[in-house]
């Protein structure tokens, strides 16, 4: 009977478990506290899937965060892209592509924590929107970049992207 009653007690303990790991646990606090908490299965999940191949780096691995030089270029032509340069001044003005509004990673983020307003008056641009699907970071090769659109995404720029071939990329392909 002992034996009976402990192998219940267990199978209640792992079911109760059970639930609270899952999604529908989760969920259910999430809706009651406004917030949104990852499960133990998502985590799981990003750390299997999302991780890169061995030999691969998580710079190299594709990524829609990443936008390539013939988007750069469509995005550009159709004149819909938010693209911020984030190199040193110097650079900027030694080449550029059209249309980057400069920031220097080291002032990125106090710069989109602006109100619109200070923002256009500082950057002569529209400050860029939290939902807004067109914000390409660029630099040189990547790095600063990549920086950029982590400080970006803690900022809550969920969407934005980063053209991970830089001007180095952008002056080769356009025969400068």
């Amino acid at each position: 009977m002992v034996s009976l009653r402990s192998s219940l007690h267990v199978a209640l303990v792992l079911t109760m478990w059970s639930y609270v790991l899952s999604r529908g646990f989760c969920q259910t606090v999430a809706k009651v506290r406004g917030r949104s908490y990852p499960t133990l299965g998502s985590a799981l999940r990003s750390f299997t899937t999302s991780s890169p191949k061995y030999g691969e780096t998580s710079e190299s691995a594709p990524s829609a965060s990443v936008v390539m030089y013939s988007q750069l270029k469509t995005m550009l032509s159709n004149r819909d892209i938010q693209l911020f340069d984030v190199r040193n001044p110097d650079e900027y003005l030694a080449g550029r592509i059209p249309d980057a509004v400069n920031i220097p990673l080291g002032n990125l983020e106090e710069s989109l924590k602006l109100s619109p307003e200070h923002f256009q008056q500082l950057f002569e641009a529209k400050a860029p929107g939290k939902d807004d699907d067109n914000i390409v970071f660029h630099c040189k090769s990547g790095n600063r970049s990549s920086k950029a659109l982590d400080i970006a995404r803690q900022l809550g720029f969920s969407r934005a992207r980063h053209y991970k071939g830089g001007y180095s990329e952008w002056a080769e392909q356009e025969g400068k």
